[in-house]
């Protein structure tokens, strides 16, 4: 009897490398384990959920069983893996054994809950898979004013979305300026600009210290600064932590995330790890392009063709419709030690920012608006 392929986790990145095998070989058996229902949808489709109104159900593309039936997989949903055996190549999920020929760990990452105090803490929503949103989606649509814990790529845009839907909303970030690992000064604050006239208080350089309920409905929350709001809802995003705990308890090195090397092999044999649980040259890439790359060449190496996974510098959507942005390549100085020059070009209809080094050549760019064409000929020139 063959032993399968086994892959836990359902999201994106299982189900993309899923696909690739099935476009190569259609009767290598594949087992899937997942502790949520597995089926197939979009995850950056939460973060524009609520403007859209969009229930649970509405970003399913494609329920578990049907996609279990199309692409030949046997699907264990509602299953929590317990045991990695590296050495006798098996796991344990739900009490029961079962062997593998190949382990492929994609275990995703978690929302991140900075510490504060509080009766409150409990009530803490995250949006960071279909199951916390089916959770969170009744409170949500309830709520008049949502505080959004963190001011990063994924809190601005759940922010925006939340002001678009009528919603009063309440951002709050350690940092000085929103999207402080992405955006120079600039462009992040003409983006405050936008989202403070509709209808979003910033707390910046400011954090959450105690969040607590009140006997009248809504909660308190007491920020480092001193000041209080009062809101319906707080939903966390800020950061994401991976998976690794299950790795780890098996002997597999761990870094940040699972460490993987070029071709997305883990410390131990025959065990892969792909998408947001995934380190390679010490950085964990929680982006779709990375998934997708990293599925095709993993699929290729499973099938007896090793593959590296060779990663261009990719372009990064911004999901803030009433102001667009794309950027690619480094836009912030990771390093105090280390100098960019800024060539900035505006008008009305936005803004295209250049970053460059000291030799004069492109490490960045940020474009807004109406500038967002330029983008592409920008990316082609960091990746010549």
């Amino acid at each position: 009897m063959i032993k399968p392929l086994v892959i836990i986790g359902s999201g994106f990145a299982a189900y993309q490398l899923v696909k690739a095998i099935r476009r190569q070989d259609k009767a290598l058996p594949i087992h899937v384990f997942t502790s949520d229902e597995g089926h197939d949808y979009n995850k950056p489709d939460l973060s524009h959920a609520c403007s859209k109104k969009q229930t649970a159900s509405d970003l399913i593309r494609m329920r578990s069983s049907d996609f279990s039936a199309e692409y030949q997989v046997e699907l264990h949903t509602h299953c929590f893996v317990e045991v990695i055996d590296t050495v006798q190549k098996c796991i344990v999920a739900n009490g029961l054994q079962y062997d593998y020929d190949k382990l492929v760990l994609a275990t995703g990452a978690r929302a991140f809950i900075p510490p504060m105090r509080g009766d409150g803490v409990d009530s803490v929503l995250t949006l960071n898979s279909l199951s916390e949103y089916t959770d969170a989606q009744n409170v949500l649509q309830q709520a008049k004013h949502i505080a959004v814990i963190g001011g990063g790529l994924i809190g601005t845009e759940l922010a925006m979305d939340f002001a678009s839907s009528g919603k009063t909303v309440s951002v709050i970030d350690p940092c000085q300026i929103l999207m402080a690992n992405q955006l120079p000064e600039y462009i992040a604050l003409k983006l405050e600009r936008v989202m403070a006239s509709q209808r979003t208080t910033f707390f910046l350089s400011d954090k959450v210290e105690k969040l607590s309920k009140t006997l009248h409905g809504p909660m308190e929350v007491e920020l480092s600064s001193g000041k209080r709001i009062e809101v319906d809802a707080v939903v966390s995003a800020a950061g994401l932590k991976p998976n690794i705990q299950l790795a780890a308890s098996a002997g597999i090195k761990v870094g940040k995330g699972i460490v993987v090397n070029d071709q997305l092999a883990t410390s131990a044999p025959d065990v892969f790890a792909i998408g947001d649980c995934a380190e390679i040259n010490g950085k964990v890439l929680a982006y779709l392009q990375p998934a997708l790359l990293g599925a095709n060449a993993l699929a290729k190496t499973i099938l007896g063709q090793p593959t590296p996974l060779v990663l261009p510098v990719m372009m990064v959507k911004v999901k803030t419709p009433d102001f667009p942005i794309q950027l690619a390549g480094q836009t912030v100085l990771p390093d105090i030690n280390e100098e960019l020059n800024w060539q900035i070009d505006v008008n009305k209809l936005g803004s295209t920012v250049r970053a460059r080094n000291e030799q004069g050549q492109l490490t960045g760019y940020v474009v807004t608006q109406q500038h967002l064409p330029n983008g592409f000929p920008l990316l082609k020139e960091l990746n010549s």
